[in-house]
């Protein structure tokens, strides 16, 4: 009798609700559509969505931004095509990466509306004071009982990395935080920020009173898997070479009387190394890259010396392809002096002496459309500009100039804001009350990369006069015929 009073009590009990399981498949950093080495490239990529979304009881494919540009198609169409690839991907989410704004807000919002997946942009805040038209602050989805909402970030720092004009950012942490209190208030029981943010700031998400359980981050090009017990956070490496897999089951479970949810991550970084690519996708993107042949495979001139574009050369000291860019923008303008960022400088390749140089190489080297412009300043301003060119060199940083018509000494040892030694300009000490005219890119003339004191010059040309700095070292080429760039002691460190 005990016993089946027992057997009857657990047949009225409730079934005790079973794991659910979502599949989290993020990229970031992809605009480069083809492969490279056998790996990454957006065929390969799709093989291994579909295989991760056909085994999964539910998935979310997350992209963490920087599409739209520097590809080399995107000097071309702007990024028109990623959009339509990603469309064909069926990605289910997006953020905005500082890349997104290489074109100006106004691109932005263009590439937003051809999107037929939702686009985050949370803290990036217009010049009417609301969110970019065509975007959204968070998003929501359902699996099984449960209710996963989505937070869209991007880093403060677009205005100075990016060509975002009239675009603010509002705090990251702090946006977070009150927009993770407004999807739980609404039923949310997971929340996944999905960013484009450096690695101090995701710190900053992951350990700061955010609110979020899960970040989903890009921007650093690094391959990351985190977890401290209370929250997750991720980042995919860059180029669709790696797809992050983060497989979260969710429970709700029994604690002190009460039902709690809880959840908890597993981690999978799954290379296209080796994938067969899809080929459905794969007919796609050559049909893009089949256009871009015939705008790019033209050759331009010969260098008879080599060429070194890769990242740590550009971003560290003077490079005979800085040069090459830098004369080319001084004759084009007829200025006095000219100074580019390293870090548009984008190839990150090496050439041969005697390379043929095509319309494809300088398009690789020079993908943001920047166009050069004509500046006048002082010799001090001219300065402070040189100074802050050098100021962050040990860390890589891409305002590390090239330069034309001027030389300079500095050293690695000394604080920054007193490196430079000493400053010619075409052979002649830099006289502090003198006027020179530079030509540079519209993107530091706006005081990209931290060159404010461009703000503070006087205009001679403007970027919509202006032409663009690729087909500039394009003329630049095919008129010479044959070029000899060199490394000759421009930005000459001393130590």
């Amino acid at each position: 009798m005990f016993c089946a009073s027992l057997l009857a009590v657990a047949l009225a009990a409730p079934a005790a609700a079973e794991p659910v399981k979502l599949s989290l498949l993020h990229i970031n950093d992809l605009d480069r559509i083809e492969e490279s080495k056998a790996r990454g490239g957006l065929a390969r990529l799709m093989t291994l969505v579909n295989r991760e979304r056909a085994a999964a009881e539910h998935s979310v494919f997350t992209h963490g931004g920087d599409s739209i540009s520097p590809s080399l198609l995107s000097g071309f169409d702007k990024g028109a095509h990623i959009i339509d690839l990603f469309n064909e991907a069926e990605l289910d989410l997006m953020v905005l990466g500082n890349h997104e704004f290489d074109f100006g807000a106004a691109v932005t919002r263009e590439r937003i509306a051809e999107a037929r997946f939702p686009v985050l942009g949370a803290n990036a805040i217009d010049s009417t004071g609301t969110l970019i038209e065509g975007t959204l602050a968070t998003w929501t989805r359902e699996v099984g009982p449960y209710t996963v909402g989505f937070i869209g970030l991007t880093t403060p720092e677009t205005p100075e990395i990016s060509s975002a004009e009239g675009v603010t950012f509002k705090p990251l942490v702090e946006t977070a935080r009150g927009l993770s209190e407004n999807l739980r208030s609404n039923g949310a029981d997971l929340v996944v920020a999905l960013a484009h943010t450096g690695i101090v700031e995701d710190l900053e998400l992951v350990n700061g009173d955010s609110g979020i359980d899960i970040l989903l981050s890009g921007h650093d090009h690094l391959e990351i898997t985190y977890y401290n017990g209370q929250r997750a956070f991720v980042e995919a490496g860059s180029q669709g070479e790696k797809l992050m897999v983060v497989e979260v089951t969710m429970d709700t479970v029994e604690s002190r009387g009460k039902q709690v949810f809880v959840w908890e991550p597993q981690f999978r970084i799954v290379s296209t190394a080796g994938v067969e690519p899809d080929a459905a996708m794969a007919a796609k993107v050559q049909t893009y890259l089949d256009q871009l042949s015939k705008e790019l495979d033209v050759a331009l001139g010969k260098s008879s010396t080599p060429l070194d574009s890769r990242r740590a050369s550009v971003r560290g000291g003077e490079t005979a392809i800085g040069n090459l860019i830098a004369d080319a923008m001084r004759q084009g303008v007829n200025a006095d002096v000219a100074i580019t960022n390293g870090g548009g400088i984008r190839g990150d390749k090496t050439y041969d002496a005697g390379t043929s140089l095509t319309r494809r190489d300088i398009q690789s080297e020079l993908p943001f459309g920047n166009r050069t412009v004509k500046l006048q300043v002082s010799g001090e301003q001219l300065l402070e500009a040189l100074e802050h060119g050098v100021s962050r060199v040990e860390e890589g940083a891409g305002r590390f100039p090239s330069t034309s018509g001027l030389a300079m000494t500095w050293s690695r040892s000394a604080a920054p804001g007193e490196r430079v030694k000493s400053v010619s300009v075409n052979g002649q000490p830099l006289e502090m009350t003198a006027t020179y005219t530079v030509a540079t890119n519209d993107f530091m003339a706006k005081g990209g990369d931290g060159y404010v004191i461009f703000t503070e010059a006087k205009t001679l040309v403007d970027a919509a006069a202006a032409k663009y700095m690729a087909s500039m070292v394009m003329d630049f080429v095919a008129a010479a015929g044959e070029v000899a760039p060199k490394v000759e002691g421009r930005v000459a460190a001393v130590d």
